[in-house]
């Protein structure tokens, strides 16, 4: 099984809203978005990665297009 890569929330983000999510809201620093009945939260820290499980779950849901 291949390593899964390293995401920031950026690019987490973009990944989201070119696979047709869109931005419900934003609660402090994270953001929530939906699709159909899927969402997705990412947390937005500066200068942090994302957990792996989140990563596991955005590429997920993207690759369901």
């Amino acid at each position: 099984m291949p390593k899964l890569p390293i995401l920031t929330a950026k690019e987490a983000e973009s990944l989201l809203l070119k696979a047709g999510f869109i931005l419900l809201r934003t609660k402090g620093s994270h953001r929530i978005y939906s699709k159909n009945d899927m969402r997705v939260v990412i947390p937005f820290h500066s200068g942090k990665d994302l957990h792996p499980k989140i990563t596991k779950s955005v590429l997920n849901v993207t690759d369901d297009k």
